[in-house]
């Protein structure tokens, strides 16, 4: 049985901890002028520096000897291979097949999988071409200029974060929306300027069964009707559905050949490689969509191949658990020093904590250390004028991954070298501070504030695919040797529950809830003259949220444009 805690390689980590406590980063530097080249790395279009971090050379031994004796190499080869390795929903995992650009076969229960995943890429090429080069018509025979993506979670996350880091690659004469929060502010700004005949909808949910988004979807869907008087098979023109549940989806009104279908295995933050990607390769293009596949699947190359000391998740996973389990570190830091890569440290959060959030080992038993980290961050140089200062003096400890592009556009260049510049200064002041000499007062930055720096040599669809993946087998690597499930989130499935149920009970006064629930449900119905949207919704027997739809939108005068 793995027992991390009591094994004797964690016991070493726990004194080393005592012992270096009192360790600086910047005598590691005085001790080894070579430390930089030794401590860095670079793949293809990406470059790691990890010299700054609070580790000495006896320290990263042991913690690759605490990987060499966890089940890594097991668990990497069975997530590859397609063997089910989410033991909570027995599933595969295999984000990496869709992405795979090699010729070995994936197979599940049997089967290759490869060629359904690339018959699935032939269908979104063949739309994202029709498209893009216009001859997709909507209803009136215009084509599209809009495409609204409405999902949530994995679903958006994603998706909205490529193609806000991808926007110079957007097509010309396309505008993207993402539509994931169910307040009705957020879906009603966006419907409020587009055109009903040139907008394209995307209803991004696995098991259409999402009450987020089937709720916006049903908005949009009204809105259409009703700025339009579109019926019956127009509604085909401007509706498409990327989900496992076929079934639901054209029942909604979506045509049979509009549905983008994946499978079960695909994790919804893991979903952006296959056809949850679909806004990306219109925004893009089917091609860079591709470059963006193949920038991950080098990573995955070198995920696999590489030995563990040169090996960038294994070395950015290990660093983070030195932090996690021996040194107190809580939360982790993401600064993007790009501003195309603003929503990145979003997509990170839930790419790790819905992943590593766990308090049960994959038996079922309670841990007894910590898992995954609280992840944060927005972009530099803002971050230096709003939380730097905790950063700086405060009394937490905050390990940092400082990212930026080495790219420059003509007519940027003064803004490029002031942000890159701060970023090194950033990472400079954290590591030395600039207490040595000086009294301890007010004044005084004491340093020694770990971090990592990742550069891009161009924020491209290829090294952003790399990036993307690269923090993927972080996540996976440090899963695997805390011996916790990174692939369920069962967190995230008892609050729709209770959600669902909720909705359904507010007209009662059930004693099944506690006093403060009760008492708010009650305060909430009264704002909904007598009868919840639900209540009116199942009295109606129509779709789940056709009720709630007039008051979450009042439709405007349908525009004109070509």
């Amino acid at each position: 049985m793995y027992n991390l805690s009591s094994s004797v390689t964690w016991k070493k980590l726990e004194q080393l901890a005592r012992e270096t406590q009192n360790d600086r980063i910047s005598e590691y530097f005085s001790d080894d002028a070579g430390r930089f080249d030794k401590m860095s790395l670079r793949l293809g279009g990406l470059f790691l520096d990890y010299s700054k971090n609070r580790l000495s050379g006896e320290i990263f031994k042991t913690l690759l000897k605490l990987a060499e004796h966890s089940p890594l190499r097991q668990r990497q080869a069975q997530m590859f291979s397609g063997d089910i390795i989410n033991v909570t929903e027995k599933r595969p995992v295999l984000h990496t097949a869709l992405r795979n650009r090699g010729e070995e076969p994936v197979t599940v229960n049997g089967q290759n999988v490869m060629p359904e995943i690339q018959a699935g890429l032939k269908k979104l090429q063949a739309f994202t071409d029709k498209v893009r080069d216009g001859e997709w018509l909507g209803f009136s025979g215009k084509r599209i200029r809009n495409v609204v993506n409405i999902g949530i979670g994995g679903s958006d996350l994603g998706p909205n974060m490529v193609c806000r880091a991808l926007l110079p690659y957007q097509h010309p004469e396309m505008k993207f929306h993402f539509i994931s929060n169910v307040d009705g502010q957020h879906i009603k700004k966006i419907l409020k300027g587009l055109d009903p005949e040139t907008t394209l909808f995307i209803i991004s949910t696995k098991t259409f069964s999402t009450q987020e988004t089937l709720l916006n979807a049903n908005t949009a869907k009204q809105w259409f009707i009703e700025h339009s008087h579109c019926q019956g098979a127009d509604l085909g023109k401007h509706f498409v559905a990327v989900s496992t549940n076929k079934a639901a989806a054209m029942e909604f009104g979506v045509n049979e050949d509009s549905i983008f279908e994946f499978w079960a295995w695909v994790g919804g933050r893991y979903s952006l490689w296959s056809s949850i990607g679909l806004p990306i390769a219109l925004s893009i293009g089917y091609e860079r969509f591709i470059e963006l596949l193949e920038g991950a699947f080098e990573m995955d190359q070198h995920f696999q191949n590489a030995p563990l000391e040169k090996n960038m998740p294994v070395i950015m996973a290990l660093i983070g658990i030195w932090y996690i389990n021996f040194l107190g570190a809580e939360t982790q830091a993401v600064i993007p020093y790009d501003q195309a890569l603003h929503q990145l440290p979003s997509f990170l959060q839930q790419l790790d904590m819905e992943s590593n959030g766990k308090s049960v080992d994959m038996e079922g038993n309670p841990v007894d250390y910590a898992t995954g980290p609280i992840v944060w961050g927005q972009t530099g140089s803002n971050g230096q004028h709003a939380f730097f200062q905790l950063l700086h003096q405060g009394t937490r400890f905050v390990p940092i991954d400082f990212i930026a592009s080495l790219q420059v556009e003509e007519g940027t260049e003064a803004h490029q070298f002031a942000l890159l510049t701060n970023m090194l200064a950033q990472a400079n002041a954290f590591m030395n501070g600039d207490a040595a000499g000086h009294q301890q007062d007010y004044t005084s930055c004491p340093g020694n504030r770990p971090s990592n720096v990742l550069l891009l040599d161009q924020l491209n669809p290829h090294n952003l695919g790399a990036l993307i993946a690269l923090y993927e087998h972080k996540v996976f690597v440090q899963g695997t040797i805390w011996n916790i499930n990174s692939f369920d989130q069962w967190g995230v499935q008892l609050g729709k529950r209770l959600a669902t149920e909720i909705s359904r009970n507010i007209e009662s006064k059930s004693t099944e809830y506690d006093a403060s629930t009760q008492g708010l449900m009650q305060i909430v119905k009264q704002h909904f003259s007598g009868s919840s949207p639900v209540a009116k919704e199942q009295s109606l027997k129509k779709e789940p949220s056709a009720a709630l739809t007039k008051v979450a939108v009042q439709p405007a005068k349908a525009k004109k444009t070509a």
